[in-house]
């Protein structure tokens, strides 16, 4: 998936919050359900608007970047 597939900014909605695209769902929503120990089918039933791949992707995406400034850190 392409990046604006999986997560949008948009001032027009919710106050240009990071949400997942063609939704209304901010992307901290995702990142809180998982910090209390929630799963991943429990976010998927209380959002249903969101598609499972979109926040797989999101999360793949998180942990390249997360890899990436991990190998900048190191190589500065």
């Amino acid at each position: 998936m392409k990046l604006n597939e999986i997560v949008s900014r948009d001032p027009e909605v919710v106050s240009g919050t990071l949400v997942f695209t063609g939704t209304r769902v901010p992307v901290q929503n995702l990142i809180d359900y998982l910090k209390a120990g929630d799963s991943l089918e429990s976010f998927l039933e209380g959002f249903p608007s969101v598609k499972r791949e979109q926040t797989e992707a999101f999360l793949e995406f998180a942990l390249r970047s997360a890899s990436a400034e991990v190998e900048h850190a190191r190589a500065a």
